[in-house]
């Protein structure tokens, strides 16, 4: 089943990536090339969700669930992966939800901001499940400098989880806004 966890992993990371750049393009320029590419960002976000989705649960049956749970190096894996996953699905939404609006005013640094972050994500991913297999990068030794020896399993401590939910859902309520403003608007 390795085999076809290697293969399936590319693909949400070719889209993903893709995706990051579609969006610093469409940050930087209104152009033709940068609104066309938009077009494309929500569905391609999907795609590469499907295939994440499709990777996650493969890597499953690679190490198998017992043995991921009780590696420090494999509970990163699982932990970053599914955080990957997640987070891509909810920029995916935003996106799609959104619409061409995203791109006025603030929502275009908001989406550059998200999209780096979602890039380092699928960097941290794929860095620990190449460690997982023996072929550790030099993407890990930046991880070191911020602090995190991928051999440890990550901690974050209880007030950081309450800032990441606060900060979750004040984005969430901002949408929310935006969106009945726009209705409003309409």
């Amino acid at each position: 089943m390795d085999a076809y966890h290697h293969m399936l992993v590319h693909l949400p990371v070719a889209l993903w990536s893709t995706g990051v750049l579609i969006v610093v393009l469409r940050t930087f320029s209104a152009g033709p090339l940068a609104v066309a590419a938009d077009r494309v960002l929500a569905p391609l976000l999907w795609l590469g969700a499907l295939g994440g989705l499709l990777a996650l649960v493969s890597g499953l049956f690679v190490w198998g669930l017992e043995a991921t749970i009780h590696s420090p190096l494999g509970r990163n894996q699982l932990l970053v992966a599914t955080w990957t996953f997640a987070f891509w699905v909810v920029l995916a939404a935003l996106r799609q939800g959104a619409g061409p609006v995203l791109w006025e005013g603030g929502g275009r640094w908001l989406m550059l901001v998200l999209a780096v972050l979602g890039g380092f994500l699928v960097a941290t991913t794929g860095t620990l499940g190449g460690h997982l297999t023996g072929s550790s990068t030099a993407f890990s030794r930046f991880l070191e400098a911020l602090g995190w020896q991928v051999y440890t399993t990550f901690y974050l401590p209880g007030w950081m989880i309450v800032i990441v939910a606060v900060v979750g859902l004040l984005l969430a309520g901002m949408g929310r806004g935006a969106a009945r403003a726009r209705e409003v608007g309409r």
